[in-house]
């Protein structure tokens, strides 16, 4: 059998996709699976890193923001679209799956429509409660639509051939120890560890206040270890943070991009990040407390919603970016910081969410559409 996954853009769309291909491994035992994405994406480095046959087409989004910059950028993007139909049937002839199946981002557009239009059985899976418009678009054509939440349901369109599974999560992401994953780190077991991180891209405002968390805890000798990640864009930018606010980056672990997020999700006791629902899903499994700055630059302003479930849960506390100061998230952490046994109740909260037979859920419903 043949599989053919279309994912790209950010890592909230790649690694639940990376998540459903090493269970389509573990199901369907001699199961080829290919992934399609951008060569520019970060998909690539993600997917050949975990060993899969890549299949490049390029896809770009329109900029609704019309600046001579963005209209260069819209040409590109109407070339690469009408280049992307014939791309995607030249990636079906060579790979010839028994299944498709798109996994968000631009990409997962012209290879999920050309893979219905010949015939072939496809499957979409929606991670966030407002889905976007490619996978609206693409739910009336594709064999079995998956949503992670119910409230998406409705808004894809097809519910008589939609299900609900939640998000797809790593295994290894349940599957690490606290304890093993700090002695990797060289860290104690009585050290407060933050791990904070803005996405893949990074996220200004998020650089811009973790500093600020970075001055004060080093002034103020707090003794807690920060982990955070950059982002491929706020690499320099942090750097300049450090000067400015006159913290020393060697006693912060900074990374661009973090590609062992399991082993540190395991070891921190409290995150700072954006309410992807990706991020919100790896949360919930390894059972964390979080400070959740919602993105206000997503469609349906989706993530303050998903941010909210935590909250009311009593696992997360919400600060929206226009609230978002420095001096706000250092009064949070340290409320938080203050009481660990509090921590460690808010992290067994976040775990009541998790939904851990999410990609035996999907396995199995990808297993009868194959069969019939």
């Amino acid at each position: 059998m043949r599989v053919l996954i279309a994912a790209g853009g950010t890592a909230g769309h790649i690694n639940p996709a990376l998540a459903i291909a090493g269970a389509i491994q573990d199901k369907f035992p001699g199961a080829e699976i290919h992934f399609a994405g951008r060569r520019e994406g970060m998909e690539y480095g993600l997917v050949t890193e975990a060993g899969y046959p890549f299949h490049h087409i390029e896809v770009n989004g329109i900029q609704r923001r019309l600046t001579p910059e963005n209209i260069i950028r819209n040409v590109k993007a109407l070339w690469h679209l009408a280049l992307s139909g014939p791309r995607a049937k030249a990636i079906m002839k060579e790979v010839q799956p028994d299944l498709v199946i798109g996994c968000g981002g631009y990409v997962s557009g012209p290879v999920v429509r050309c893979a219905s239009k010949m015939g072939i059985k496809t499957a979409i899976h929606e991670q966030n409660a407002f889905p976007g418009v490619t996978n609206k678009l693409l739910a009336k054509g594709a064999t079995v639509v998956f949503a992670a939440v119910p409230g998406a349901v409705e808004r894809l369109g097809v519910p008589g051939k939609t299900m609900v599974v939640g998000n797809p999560v790593r295994p290894e992401i349940f599957a690490q120890d606290r304890r093993s994953a700090r002695q990797a780190l060289g860290l104690s077991e009585d050290q407060l560890v933050v791990l904070s991180f803005g996405g893949s891209l990074g996220a200004r405002r998020i650089n811009e206040v973790v500093a600020d968390l970075a001055a004060w805890n080093q002034k103020e000798g707090k003794g807690l270890f920060q982990i955070h990640a950059t982002g491929s864009r706020g690499v320099q930018l942090f750097r300049n943070l450090a000067k400015e606010k006159g913290f020393d980056l060697e006693k912060i672990m900074v990374k661009e991009y973090i590609q062992n997020m399991p082993q540190m999700l395991a070891a921190a006791d409290l995150v700072i990040s954006r309410a992807g629902a990706l991020t919100l899903a790896e949360l919930e499994a390894v059972g964390r407390a979080a400070i959740l700055i919602p993105s206000p630059n997503v469609a349906e302003n989706h993530q303050y919603y998903n941010a909210l479930e935590l909250e009311k849960a009593g696992a997360a506390q919400v600060i929206e970016e226009k609230d978002l100061t420095g001096e706000k998230l250092i009064q949070t952490v340290e409320q938080l910081t203050a009481d660990r046994a509090e921590l460690m109740v808010m992290g067994r909260k976040a775990q009541s969410l998790a939904q851990p037979d999410s990609l035996d859920l999907i396995t199995g419903k990808l297993k009868e559409i194959l069969n019939h």
